[in-house]
This record gives C-alpha cells, structure tokens and sequence, in this order.
C-alpha cells in the first residue's frame, strides 16, 4: 500500500521532527541566557530532519518527492536571502556614509524636552521601518535615546516601548517593513500597493499605547549638545539609489512578473558602481581637500574615506540569514511530514480565519514571527485579502505585546541593558493590547470591503 508523505506524521519520524524543532526554538527563545546564537540550533534540526525524511522516504519509494519539496523550500529561501542580503548591504552602506549618525546628532543637538523627543522618536520610528527593517529603525531610535537620557531611566525605559511598538507599527503597512510583509509579497498574495490599507490600521496600534505612556514621561529638559556629525562623501547617492532600488524591485514584480528580488539584485549593481564612482574620483577629490583625516575629528571629516561594497557586503547579519534557512527548512519539513495540514484544519476551519489570524498575533509575542507566517503561507488557508492583511498586521504588531515578540524588542533589550527590560515593557503590555485590539477593530472597519469571500490563489 503506498504511503503518502503526509501520513509520515504518524511514524516515528514526525514525532522526531516536531521534537527536534521544538527543542531548537527553545534555544532560540533563550538566547538572551544562553549566548547561544539563534541560527545555530535551528541548522542543526534542519539539517537533521531533512536528512532523517529523505532515508524514511527512501524506504517508502519517495525519495523523488523529498527532493522536490526541499528543492521548493530552497528556492523560497535562496529569494528571500538575496532580498535581504541586498537590503542589508544598503543599510550598511548608510551606516558606512554616517547617514544614520547625522540624523542621531541633529536630534541630539534639538534641545527638545523627554516628552517631544518620545513623539519625535516614535514617529520617526514609525516612518523610517516602511523602508528600513523594523531592528535597524529601533536601534537608531534607541542611541538617540539613550544619548539625550541616559541619566534618566524612565525616560529610556518609556522611550523604547514606544519605539518598539512604532517600528513594528511602521514596518506592518510596508512589504519592506518586515519580513513577514516581504514574504507574503514575495508570494504574490498581495501586490506592492496592496499593503496599503493597513497604514491607519498600524498608525492606531502604535498611536493608543504611545497617548497612554505619554502622561508617564518625565516632563523635563535634558541638557543639550553640540555634537556635529556630517555625512561623508556619496551619501546623498547611497539614499537615492536605495529609493531607486526599491522602485526597481517593484516594478519587476509590478509588470514583469519576476520575483521583487530580481529588481533587488539589479539594484545590488547600483550601489556597486557608486562604489567604483567613489573610487575613481578619490584623487580628483583629494587635490580639492588635501587636508588630511588624523588632523581632524573623526565627526568632522567628511572626506574620501574608502568604499568597498564587499565590506559592507560582508557586514551583513548572518546570523539572522542562516536563521531563517534553519527556519524555512524546518517549517517545510514539518509541512511534508502533514503538521501543518493538521494545524490549518483547526484552525481555519475548525475555528474561523478571523479568530485564527487574531490567535496569530497572540502567538508571535512569544514565537518569532518568521516561521508563524511562513507556515501560514506553506498551509495557503483559503482567505480573502481582508483576512490576508489581518495575519500580516497582526503577525508584525503582535510581536510588540512583549519584549522578547520581535527582533526590534530583543535588540533594545540588549542596547539599553538594564534600562529597558522583559518586565519594565511587560508593565504596559495592556496599553500595548489595546493599541492592537484598537488596530485589529479599525482594519475590520475600514477594511471592510476586502472581506468579500473571495479567495485569494498565490502563485
């Protein structure tokens, strides 16, 4: 009698697969404690389910089958890989350019009281992750912070539970704001503009929370400073070419019908050239400022300081990138095995998509969103685009109702280490809740037409 793969589950193999990733996500979840990088345990139980899948399959005659659904994982992963490998290199290339420690100092040097510089930061936060990722916008929101209060731990404290919050708001509205947007665009369930109606929904989930905090906030003037921190050389072109990256990328999808990371390679090559402008010019540049760089302060000099994109290549978070390889081949391996088939009947049919996609953002304060919403997209439940976009909102703000739900909160954690911490952010979870019940509310209101029953079939 022929075995199918999804009847694996029921074989030693499944409860080995399932304990295996369970095990390795609690290692995850207990990095903090551990120093144990993330990727690492999620490699190891990727690398040992597929393996055990594939010699169980071989005794079953679905050795083909196996191959071609670790194939299929792979190309999903290898696309989101290079999307991101692309986004990370821009981001250090601003870093490299000091674009985002200009934009420090001059909110430094703003001389605004702690109440104005939780706004300004949270609405900066809240506009900066649509483009950036989400944990680069809370850690640049952070120094600011902790530059201007750093004698004041309630400010601090405050401050980054707003920034948390207003990032994952931000990046919810946004397919570049957060992995779990970019992948549920990546799938073409929704197109580019298609986020869009989320952005009052988010605005609300961040704005509840940050009006109740706000009375909180010390209401004082810290001491101003006189920091001066300019821009180097070709900074202006880096911004310009990242915009014009993400336009590639979406026009690639838009009308080519490509994958958005081909546009995203595309502007790879951008940016690689900037390099290589950078370089070729350095000696007419040097003949027009031929002060040298040790005379000056290292905030004062803007000068041709060396570009090598590899080195902002190479400056790429690995870890996060071989996290969600580990990630996606495990999901994908407990998804062959039929877990996921079990979980998709339970909950999109057993319960209802309204209830499931809330659940969602329930479970991601605890669990990464990454592998929450790449199982979603692997079970393909039939939804429409109002239920499409409340998994997405909810997977990326959910992660705000605590400090350990989403990467922005864990860098904060370790930023302002004892400033901001798991039960300082758990104390206004509830102010957190209501922002998210509130944006879950507005998007069924004003959303309402997207609720129409159609299914949405991705490619």
């Amino acid at each position: 009698m022929a075995v199918k793969p999804a009847q694996l589950a029921g074989h030693g193999l499944g409860a080995f697969a399932l304990w295996t990733f369970i095990v390795a996500y609690l290692f995850v979840m207990t990095e903090e404690f551990t120093h144990l990088r993330k990727s690492k345990p999620v490699l190891l139980a990727a690398g040992a389910m597929w393996a055990l899948i594939a010699w169980v399959g071989a005794e079953y005659g679905m050795s083909a089958a196996v191959e071609e659904a670790f194939r299929h994982n792979m190309l999903d992963y290898a696309e989101l890989f290079l999307f991101l490998l692309v986004a990370m290199t821009y981001i250090n290339t601003l870093d490299e350019r000091q674009v985002f420690q200009a934009l420090r100092s001059w909110l430094v040097r703003t001389g605004f009281g702690y109440r104005k510089l939780f706004w300004l930061t949270g609405v900066l936060a809240f506009f900066i992750s649509p483009v950036a990722d989400n944990m680069t916008t809370a850690l640049l929101m952070c120094a600011v912070v902790m530059a201007v209060g750093k004698d004041n731990n309630r400010f601090v404290s405050l401050s980054c539970i707003n920034i948390v919050v207003a990032a994952n708001a931000g990046g919810a509205f946004s397919p570049f704001g957060d992995i779990t947007t970019l992948m549920v665009w990546q799938k073409g369930v929704i197109p580019f503009s298609g986020f869009f109606p989320l952005f009052f929904p988010s605005l609300v989930n961040w704005l509840v929370p940050c009006a109740i905090m706000h009375f909180a906030v010390p209401n004082e003037r810290p001491k101003p400073s006189d920091e001066v921190v300019q821009m180097r050389r070709g900074a202006k072109r880096a911004i310009f070419l990242f915009l014009l990256t993400i336009i590639t990328s979406v026009l690639f999808h838009q009308y080519l019908h490509l994958p958005p990371v081909a546009g995203m390679m595309l502007g790879l090559a951008y940016v690689q050239f900037l390099g290589f402008y950078l370089k070729t010019t350095s000696p007419r540049y040097r003949k027009k400022h031929p002060e040298h760089p040790h005379t000056l302060k290292s905030n004062e000099y803007i000068g041709d300081i060396r570009f090598d994109i590899f080195r902002e290549l190479g400056r790429a978070e690995w870890d996060t990138l071989m996290f969600f390889y580990g990630v996606i081949l495990c999901v994908g391996g407990l998804g062959f095995l039929g877990y996921l088939a079990h979980v998709s009947q339970v909950m999109y049919v057993d319960w209802s998509p309204t209830w499931a996609n809330i659940s969602v953002g329930l479970v991601s304060a605890v669990v990464d969103n990454i592998p929450v919403m790449f199982a979603i997209l692997t079970m393909m439940p039939a939804m429409d685009a109002g239920q499409w976009l409340l998994v997405t909102m909810t997977a990326g703000v959910g992660g705000s109702l605590l400090s350990i739900g989403s990467a922005a909160g864990v860098a904060l954690m370790g930023q302002a280490r004892g400033k901001y911490t798991f039960f300082s952010h758990l104390k206004w979870t509830p102010a957190v809740a209501l922002g998210y019940a509130a944006s879950i509310g507005l998007h069924m209101l004003i959303n309402s037409h997207l609720f129409n029953n159609v299914p949405i079939v991705a490619r």
